[in-house]
């Protein structure tokens, strides 16, 4: 039986075989790991010499394990950053485990130290690779998130430039559908993790952006259309309320749907000015539609929503044949009686109605219910203070032809 080997004789043996190491680790890469051989070649011989730096720096902590600590990141430092960035962990891990099988069947015939001192450094790498990586993670989280936060900044201002579509990309966002914005308090405990894993669930994109105490999500379709069933796609009212749990106390409110991420800015301006003036409306709810504030939003001063009221309400019924216009404007200042439109305007209440009915096809709001009455009597002030040139609502004759107009404290007979 050979006499054991002392330890500067295993030391020269080691140094003397780290070649025939490295070219039998790269060999077995090839023929065990498919993704090696798929890299380019100078990835592979990138790989190749970090397997190398591993086994060198197995040697030289063998020959002194208490001098200075050794990191992972010196196995890695003659690799260039990108093949950092293309293996993952996972096959980070599986090319320690290929070395290691190599060295242990090399060495296999030796004592016992040696044995142990490859058992003992493969642990010690693999945990320091899984510490690179982790750092890494939480700096590419970082960035990130700050990367985010610009994004949802400049969707909110609408000051962007050409470089959003890209920004947004690298951010994961995979939508190329209709995209709403949601507007809420920010909880005490933010759980980002659990927003995003609700939106995955309903099958739409996010970015999550914080601004004090409000707490901004931008909410887009996942898939583009096209792809599956439209009639599987949620709407943003639903998948709101599924996220409701996730904001704090107080307003929450839904920005009209726009084409795209890069128009976002039109609903981020109208569910911030519906955040704004929530609280203005006795019976709004959570979460609310930011076109439901119409009115409370055109008074704080909000141009989109005048411009929004304008154009559903006062243009259409203005540029309809009937008098549609004339007999809803008599309606709301009748004080909505049935009764006094038509002698104002000399029709049948049945007359009233109808017109009323048709009013409702054509805008999509009734008239006859309160709070739809606030909204576009709210709109037929602002088109008349936009184009003022319309014509007057007809009013009741008398006998001189001048307008019989009621007068406070003067009773009229009919």
């Amino acid at each position: 039986m050979p006499a054991p080997r002392t330890k500067d004789q295993t030391l020269n043996w080691l140094r003397s075989i780290s070649g025939e190491l490295s070219t039998a680790t790269v060999k077995r890469l090839e023929d065990t790991l498919p993704w090696f051989g798929d890299m380019p070649p100078g990835r592979r011989s990138a790989v190749g010499l970090v397997a190398q730096s591993g086994i060198s720096s197995f040697i030289a902590w063998f020959e002194d394990p208490t001098a200075t600590p050794w990191v992972a990141a010196d196995v890695f430092d003659s690799a260039p950053r990108e093949l950092l960035r293309s293996v993952s962990l996972q096959q980070t891990l599986q090319l320690i485990r290929v070395v290691v099988e190599v060295v242990e069947e090399r060495t296999k015939s030796t004592d016992g130290d040696v044995r142990e001192a490859v058992l003992k450094y493969s642990r010690d790498i693999a945990f320091a690779a899984a510490d690179v990586y982790a750092r890494a993670a939480e700096a590419r989280g970082l960035w990130d998130a700050r990367l985010e936060a610009l994004v949802v900044d400049s969707i909110l201002t609408g000051e962007h430039d050409d470089e959003l579509p890209s920004r947004i990309a690298a951010l994961g966002w995979h939508g190329h559908g209709e995209v709403s914005v949601l507007v809420g308090t920010t909880p005490r405990i933010l759980e980002v993790d659990q927003i995003r894993r609700t939106a995955r669930h309903n099958k739409v994109d996010l970015l999550v952006g914080v601004q004090g105490g409000r707490l901004v999500l931008v909410i887009g379709r996942a898939h583009p259309n096209g792809e599956g069933d439209e009639t599987e796609q949620v709407p943003f009212m639903e998948i709101a309320e599924r996220l409701e749990p996730s904001f704090g106390d107080g307003r929450l409110v839904l920005g009209p749907p726009v084409p795209s991420v890069v128009e976002a800015s039109r609903s981020a301006r109208a569910a911030l000015a519906g955040f704004a003036v929530a609280g203005a409306w006795r019976k709004a709810q959570r979460p609310m539609l930011a076109d439901e504030l119409l009115p409370e939003r055109a008074l704080a001063g909000d141009p989109l929503a005048r411009q929004t009221l304008v154009a559903r309400v006062f243009r259409p019924l203005a540029d309809h044949q009937s008098d549609l216009l004339t007999t809803l404007w008599c309606y709301l200042d009748n004080g909505r009686s049935l009764e006094a439109t038509a002698r104002e305007l000399f029709v049948h209440p049945n007359t009233v109605r109808y017109r009323l009915k048709r009013v409702s096809e054509v805008i999509g709001w009734d008239a006859t219910g309160p709070r739809e009455a606030l909204i576009l009597q709210c709109a037929l002030i602002l088109g008349n203070i936009a184009e003022p040139k319309q014509p007057e609502p007809r009013r009741q004759a008398g006998t001189n032809g001048a307008a019989n107009v009621p007068r406070r404290g003067r009773r009229t007979s009919h």
